[in-house]
């Protein structure tokens, strides 16, 4: 498994997780909110990975 797949399933299971939390609780929990932020992080890792390898090509 290279990096861009671990890091599309790291991305896949927070989105799935985030998905399950506010099933559970709603928008306005804490571990919903803590959460969407760690998704955010993983999509903002993605983009910047793909923002490099454009630049370099």
């Amino acid at each position: 498994m290279n990096i861009d797949e671990s890091l599309t399933q790291q991305m896949e299971s927070a989105r799935q997780r985030l998905h399950d939390l506010y099933e559970e609780y709603g928008l306005g929990h804490a571990c919903v909110l803590e959460q969407s932020m760690i998704l955010d992080e993983l999509i903002n890792q993605y983009n910047r990975m793909y923002q490099t390898k454009n630049l370099h090509h």
